[in-house]
């Protein structure tokens, strides 16, 4: 018999299962101050849900269960997706979607969810990242206003700071935003989302290996080098004044309403929790996630290399189960990625 796991999913001894469940009694107990209430989903959706162009580049990462009995007709299947009729979730957010969907009627206005559970990606296992790991959400629901993105950033960084990360770093950016600043460098509109995947390898590849990526699809090399001009203009200002750079630099007259949203964003949280975090206006951040619509962030601490956490404003998520927009905006904490540091710290 073999004893190992499958590789990429983990057994968990008791004194990890101790620090995780510390950790987790940190993680309830603050967001429960803050008023997000606990809720739960099924691990397994449905295929079409799962594939619905939401996800990014994860939905390539979905374990598919296959039909069972009379519903599986291999010799008649065209695609792997005619065998498969369900899968496990890849993140909380879709299933989220799913549930509010299902049982707005019973839940309060705005709704702050706080979900808690295992997650799964077929991708290739590496430090702090496995086929199976936990994600600790919150979300708000319901609000269309910038407080609720104010909320998520604070309530999140108060977390941080009881598990113990004192230097928080909050990396901010915003889709539209994004988005303009990809048409006007030279990127057709309809290459924006490959565009978008492409950056958001910047700090893996480079620069030569993004524009080699934008290339096969037809983004020219001078589109790629008109873009990063206005992010090294950007990472050459103050921090203080980064924002305003990168907004003089894409708009020459008016600027659009979601540039004066972030600005209103940071500038709030500047005032409210600058012993808790630092914040940094990133126009390279993308957030691989396909529902994105609006202000975009990602949570770093010093004691690891990438980000332990992200979020982001997902507006029309729902109205695609509803056929009606709702609010939305989320962040969530990479958790296993706090174990990982909170336990190489303790050897």
């Amino acid at each position: 018999m073999n004893k190992n796991p499958v590789n990429g999913m983990r057994d968990i001894l008791p004194k990890e299962m101790a620090l995780r469940t510390r950790i987790l009694g940190i993680i309830r107990e603050t967001y429960a101050s803050f008023g997000f209430t606990e809720m739960e989903t099924p691990i397994v959706e449905s295929i079409e849900n799962l594939t619905g162009k939401n996800g990014g580049e994860n939905e390539k990462l979905t374990f598919q269960i296959l039909k069972r009995g009379e519903k599986l007709r291999i010799e008649e299947a065209r695609n792997a997706l005619d065998l498969a009729d369900f899968g496990l979730r890849y993140d909380l957010t879709m299933p989220l979607a799913r549930y509010y969907a299902c049982h707005s009627d019973e839940l309060p206005k705005p709704f702050k969810a706080l979900q808690i559970g295992p997650v799964f990606r077929a991708e290739r296992p590496q430090k702090g990242r496995f086929r199976e790991f936990y994600q600790c959400d919150i979300d708000i629901l319901g609000d269309g206003s910038n407080l609720a993105e104010i909320e998520l950033i604070t309530a999140t960084s108060r977390a941080m700071q009881r598990i113990g990360f004192r230097s928080v770093v909050i990396r901010l950016n915003d889709r539209e935003l994004l988005k303009d600043a990809a048409v006007l460098s030279g990127v057709p509109e309809e290459m924006s989302e490959a565009f978008f995947i492409a950056l958001d390898k910047l700090d893996k590849i480079g620069e030569e290996g993004v524009k080699a990526e934008l290339a096969k699809i037809g983004v020219k090399d001078e589109a790629v080098a008109k873009f990063l001009s206005v992010v090294k203009a950007t990472e050459e200002a103050e921090e203080d004044e980064a924002l305003s750079v990168y907004l003089d630099a894409l708009y020459k007259e008016e600027r659009p309403a979601a540039a004066e949203n972030l600005a209103e964003i940071m500038e709030t949280l500047k005032k409210t929790g600058s012993q808790e975090f630092t914040l940094k206006f990133d126009p390279t951040l993308v957030r691989g996630m396909g529902y994105y619509t609006g202000p975009i962030f990602e949570i770093q601490v010093p004691e690891f290399g990438s980000s332990v956490g992200g979020g982001g404003r997902y507006d029309r998520m729902i109205g695609k189960f509803v056929g009606q927009n709702t609010p939305a905006c989320g962040f969530s904490i990479g958790f296993e990625r706090i174990i990982t540091i909170l336990s190489e710290k303790a050897e």
